[in-house]
């Protein structure tokens, strides 16, 4: 038995094979609108500026 392919992860609709894993460009563009604005953030304090290790070139 050949595996089902897994559901649209925003939709829950079968993938498209020019969109996989994503059902239609829609929902490709909405998970990319997603990254872009930070909503897959993952909760915790903000960043120490300090803190940061910054090479060489990076001054």
């Amino acid at each position: 038995m050949p595996n089902k392919p897994k559901d649209c992860p925003l939709c829950g609709k079968i993938p498209a094979p020019e969109y996989a894993p994503f059902c239609s460009r829609g929902c490709k563009d909405r998970d990319l609108l997603k990254w872009l604005g930070d909503g897959y953030a993952i909760p915790g304090p903000p960043a120490d500026p300090e803190g940061l290790d910054m090479g060489e070139g990076d001054r």
